[in-house]
């Protein structure tokens, strides 16, 4: 039994020798000169950390956020949840038509391979069996849940406008974006543009692209929400016969009216008008609908499907739903601000949970916010809770990406030993890149953060670094 335990603690120096061997080499990379770094690595089955480096420091996480607002939302709403959203008959006016969301980020998203259109084909369907060819009708939608501050106040302006920094509100539809085609065939002229998918009727465009000879997409489409007039500035390739950026919608609900009544319409059911309540919102003016029969109802995906969504696409439209419904279950009024009030029930909850949030400063659900940090511990912490503890344990691991093989992480540790054995969140933003999740092979079982902020190098210098330190884990 000595001898077992002795030859048992002279393997653990070896591994441990090797691990912190691993752990200098990598904050000694060059590309890491100049970096502010965080590392924690906890052992699933012991609770204790194997590698560290400033677990306690504060750093920018990008879009490993995403990991605390998914985990939150499973936790609070369950894996089976499903946002609906309804068509009713108002009835205090036989001729108006109620649209009432419930904040689903999936009504017409291509995420999951539906037809983008069937909200509006079922509904149309269903009206039509109500309503009557030789009357005339209105569109009410409400889509006032969030209030109409559907973007963080954090977010910059070279993000705001496109399709990655779209808004949240009550009702979206088509991931609240549109594509905008250009014609780059004539290297002598700048880009022309043809159109947008979906037709934008009312939008303006003030165009300022130019083109490349890279073949790199750095267009980019500016403007605030619920204004019409948009800018685009950069450049794009230069050959095409079609090449597309994207923005977002700048008024999601009105947009989902219109293209009801423009289903309507051709269907010959005659509408005369279509509005929001947004102008009520704002004026605060009293409810002045009353809810009657109900026609349609549309069912979101189950919310493990969406976190799935959020972790392996990363998509922030998703995340930022998400963070809001999370702050509409804990305060009803909607004039109450949703996104704060999801953001102090993520701090409240993980308190809960003993995970310490003294770190934490929390701006959106998506991690685009430049002003989000948190040490790694405190990410850690969530991710071993969620291995260790959580009932939706299956649905929060299977949410995250497989390194090698999809999504954000396909390419990363591809053709090492961990391939498929980690699944983990990546951020990056300008000076930021950030991995956390799992690695688990066999009875190796890992909870992990790695953040690194302000690299002098370049993106791909740093991510190999970070797969060859994780390499030695």
């Amino acid at each position: 039994m000595k001898r077992f335990l002795l030859s048992y603690l002279s393997l653990y120096c070896v591994w441990l020798s090797y691990s912190q061997a691993g752990l200098q080499q990598f904050l000694n990379h060059p590309a890491l000169k100049h970096a502010s770094i965080g590392i924690q690595v906890t052992d699933l089955n012991t609770g204790k950390t194997i590698v560290s480096h400033d677990p306690q420091k504060s750093l920018t996480p990008a879009s490993v956020a995403k990991i605390v607002t998914s985990a939150t939302a499973l936790e609070l709403l369950g894996s089976e949840y499903r946002c609906i959203t309804q068509v009713i008959l108002d009835e205090n006016d036989p001729e108006r038509i109620l649209v009432i969301g419930s904040g689903d980020p999936t009504l017409g998203s291509d995420a999951f391979g539906d037809n983008a259109a069937a909200f509006f084909i079922h509904t149309t369907d269903a009206l039509k069996k109500e309503l009557r060819p030789d009357k005339e009708y209105s569109i009410y939608v409400v889509d006032n849940l969030f209030g109409y501050d559907g973007i963080s106040p954090e977010w910059t302006w070279i993000d705001i406008g496109n399709y990655y920094a779209s808004g949240s509100y009550g009702i979206s539809v088509f991931d609240n974006t549109y594509k905008l085609f250009f014609n780059t065939s004539d290297r002598n002229v700048p880009p022309r543009i043809l159109r947008t998918e979906p037709d934008m009727k009312k939008i303006r465009f003030s165009n300022f692209l130019t083109l490349n000879t890279t073949g790199n997409d750095n267009g980019y489409i500016y403007g605030v929400p619920f204004s019409y007039e948009r800018t685009v500035k950069g450049n794009i390739p230069v050959g095409k016969a079609e090449f597309s950026i994207k923005g977002d919608i700048p008024d999601p609900g009105l947009f989902l009216g219109e293209t009801l009544a423009d289903y309507l319409i051709r269907s010959g059911i005659k509408i005369s008008k279509v509005e929001t309540a947004r102008t009520d919102y704002l004026e605060k003016n009293p409810v002045r609908y009353k809810p009657g029969k109900i026609v349609h109802t549309q069912t979101s995906r189950p919310m493990k499907d969406i976190v799935q969504e959020v972790n392996v696409k990363s998509n922030n439209h998703y995340a930022e739903h998400l963070l809001r419904i999370i702050g509409r279950t804990q305060n009803a009024d909607i004039y109450s601000d949703a996104l704060q009030a999801g953001i102090d029930y993520v701090k409240k909850f993980w308190e809960q949970q003993g995970v310490s949030t003294t770190s934490l400063m929390l701006y959106d659900g998506s991690g685009l916010a430049p002003q989000n940090a948190f040490c790694p511990a405190f990410l850690t912490g969530i991710l071993t809770y969620m291995y260790t503890k959580s009932k939706n344990s299956r649905a929060f691991f299977d949410s995250l990406p497989k390194a090698g093989k999809e999504g954000t992480l396909r390419s990363f540790m591809r053709n090492t030993k961990y391939e498929d054995k980690i699944s983990a969140k990546s951020g990056s933003i300008g000076g930021v890149q950030c991995y956390s999740g799992y690695l688990i092979d066999g009875d190796k079982q890992y909870a992990f953060t790695v953040m690194v902020n302000k690299f002098n190098g370049t993106r791909p210098q740093v991510r190999s670094a970070i797969e060859k330190f994780l390499s030695t884990l």
